[in-house]
């Protein structure tokens, strides 16, 4: 019988169960070098509210805050009013990119004599304040869903048009004189070197509109609404039910990094399936 294999296995053995604790230590590093900040202060927190050094009335430990978003989360509350948020943050948002992104890309690659005449125009409209154009959108539309979905349309629409209109711009002009070369037309040029090159642009505007959306989200909610974590915060607010508020902005921070954790993976994703290889669109 062969017993080389099996000497070979046992040699192996312990090299690999070395390589395995080196690669279990690297990953337990960096989660700590992550993570140790927030874990920090959220033990601060506590302690700092259990031992009474500030006031926990005002400032209620952070385990029965958790608590509470686990009893509200079961009894269905806080679940409700995050699917009216997000009833209400994702169509703005969907919207904005549906028309930011395409009118980026048109001013950016066939329209720049375009661009450059509405540059201004443009930043003066993106500088407008959200909250005073808020109260013009419900003396049209009036208190409903629709001038809320409508503002955070507005405060997403510009990082993303912006974004993606540089993104277009730069884009390096030796793959546009490769792809002529190779006998494209302006369409082709567009499908094949400018969106692909513009892409991350796209991702950086889209993260950038997405916090956006949710800080739009609540102050509209905070304004006028009858349900949603903007308006929970504001009635636990007005009727003294703080562990209950500081529930609902936690549930409103985890809310956003998840939201923002999609988009990432989402954009990593992409540009790792479709731009392996490909040159930096904004190296000349």
């Amino acid at each position: 019988m062969d017993t080389m294999p099996v000497i070979r296995l046992a040699a192996h053995g312990p090299q690999k169960a070395e390589r395995l604790l080196r690669q279990t230590l690297a990953a337990l590093g960096l989660f700590a070098r992550r993570y140790a900040s927030v874990i920090g202060f959220l033990l601060l927190w506590e302690i700092l509210s259990r031992l009474k050094i500030i006031n926990p009335i005002f400032f209620p430990p952070f385990t029965l805050v958790l608590d509470t978003i686990l009893r509200l989360f079961e009894t269905g509350v806080m679940g409700t009013h995050v699917r009216l948020s997000l009833m209400r943050a994702l169509p703005g948002f969907f919207l904005a990119a549906l028309v930011g992104v395409p009118l980026g890309l048109a001013l950016g690659t066939f329209f720049p004599r375009l661009k450059t005449s509405l540059e201004i125009p443009l930043e003066v409209l993106s500088q407008i304040n959200p909250f005073l154009l808020f109260h013009i959108l419900i003396l049209f539309m009036g208190i409903g869903e629709s001038p809320k979905i409508a503002i955070i349309f507005w405060a997403c629409l510009w990082p993303i048009t912006f974004a993606s209109a540089h993104g277009a711009a730069t884009v390096n002009p030796v793959l546009l004189k490769a792809g002529r070369a190779f006998g494209l037309d302006r369409l082709g040029l567009l499908i094949k070197i400018v969106i692909p090159a513009t892409m991350p642009h796209v991702f950086s505007g889209l993260r950038l509109s997405l916090g956006y959306s949710m800080f739009m989200l609540v102050a509209a909610e905070m304004m006028g609404a009858s349900g949603g974590l903007g308006w929970l915060v504001l009635s636990s607010q007005e009727t003294f039910q703080l562990t209950r508020m500081y529930a609902a902005v936690m549930v409103i921070a985890f809310l956003g990094l998840i939201l923002d954790a999609l988009i990432r993976a989402l954009g990593h994703r992409y540009l790792t399936l479709s731009l392996e290889g490909f040159p930096n669109a904004s190296e000349n």
